[in-house]
């Protein structure tokens, strides 16, 4: 009895931390170090890139005040708008392309060879298909740029070797076939992304789905709709925003392959930018490319989020 009444007393008892000075509010100092690095990284290089945007700056005088002339030179600036529609092909090569072929090849490997032969052979595919995103992207856009050679490049050479010399062509020099090229280097770099992610989300669906969807009579194609596709999907929403992101910004492949050219063949906005600041030394029309480079890629941010919201809610109002 006493053993019992001494325990609800210590019970009563407020509890003291084992930290002398802690409270609910300790956690701040913790915080400091990151908001000071983002503060002076992110938040203070973005605003004066934001000011710069109304200057005229070349780098070396005091920055110029001329209110909205870059906005308005570049609202007329045909290299921009081609910029952005190279951008359009971009997405097209980074994201629609990568996100459904990995899809399917996720699902294959997860749904077709990971049960008939072992998941061993499926992380071995996994892994090879991610490779070439291990590679830095200056690295793989030389060794690309090795075989696409016009003169003594891997790919004319086989062409020539299997009778098809008719076919050899300046792939990167020409302006109709830079950008499928681009366009073909850039699925290849980016396949592996949504195969890794698509397959790490599968591990959560439960296998017996699959099972009894088959016993059904379900072909595989009608699992991969009604299984693999709905239970996957805000991984299907990440991989297209974080995609569509990356090729909106996508710089150092068209750095190193063409330097935006032929011409303004292959100009992107992010290269665009990066030669009105280094090159061209207009810093403050450099700063309104990246800017309104900024606002476009916090749009589609915004846009996603707010789709991947609503699906969601729809679909825990049914």
């Amino acid at each position: 009895m006493a053993i019992a009444t001494r325990s609800k007393e210590r019970a009563k008892r407020p509890t003291t931390s084992l930290i002398p000075g802690s409270s609910r509010s300790s956690f701040w100092p913790y915080l400091v170090p990151g908001l000071a690095l983002l503060t002076f990284i992110i938040v203070i290089p973005l605003l004066w890139n934001v000011y710069l945007t109304f200057t005229s700056y070349r780098g070396i005088r005091p920055p110029e005040f001329i209110g909205l002339e870059n906005w308005v030179e570049l609202f007329g600036d045909t290299t921009f708008w081609t910029s952005f529609r190279n951008s359009v092909a971009m997405i097209i090569a980074m994201v629609v392309v990568p996100t459904v072929v990995g899809l399917v090849l996720a699902a294959m490997l997860f749904d077709l060879i990971g049960r008939k032969f072992g998941g061993r052979l499926a992380s071995f595919l996994r892994a090879t298909y991610y490779l070439p995103q291990i590679l830095p992207g200056v690295i793989a856009a030389i060794v690309i740029g090795w075989i696409l050679r016009p003169e003594n490049g891997a790919l004319n050479q086989v062409l020539a070797a299997v009778g098809l010399g008719g076919l050899q062509g300046n792939w990167l020099g020409d302006p109709d076939t830079a950008l499928p090229s681009i366009m073909v280097i850039m699925v290849w770099v980016q396949l592996g992304y949504p195969v890794v992610i698509f397959m790490a989300a599968l591990q959560r669906v439960d296998p017996e789905l699959y099972e009894a969807a088959e016993l059904d009579g379900a072909n595989w194609f009608q699992r991969f709709r009604a299984i693999t596709v709905s239970i996957i999907r805000p991984e299907i929403f990440v991989v297209t925003l974080t995609c569509a992101i990356a090729a909106l910004k996508v710089f150092s492949p068209i750095y190193a392959l063409t330097g935006g050219g032929p011409g303004t063949s292959m100009i992107v906005p992010a290269y665009y930018a990066y030669s009105e600041f280094f090159q061209s030394q207009q810093v403050g029309y450099g700063a309104t490319i990246a800017t309104a480079l900024t606002v476009v890629i916090a749009v589609v941010s915004i846009i996603f989020v707010l789709v991947q919201t609503r699906l969601e809610r729809s679909e825990e109002a049914r």
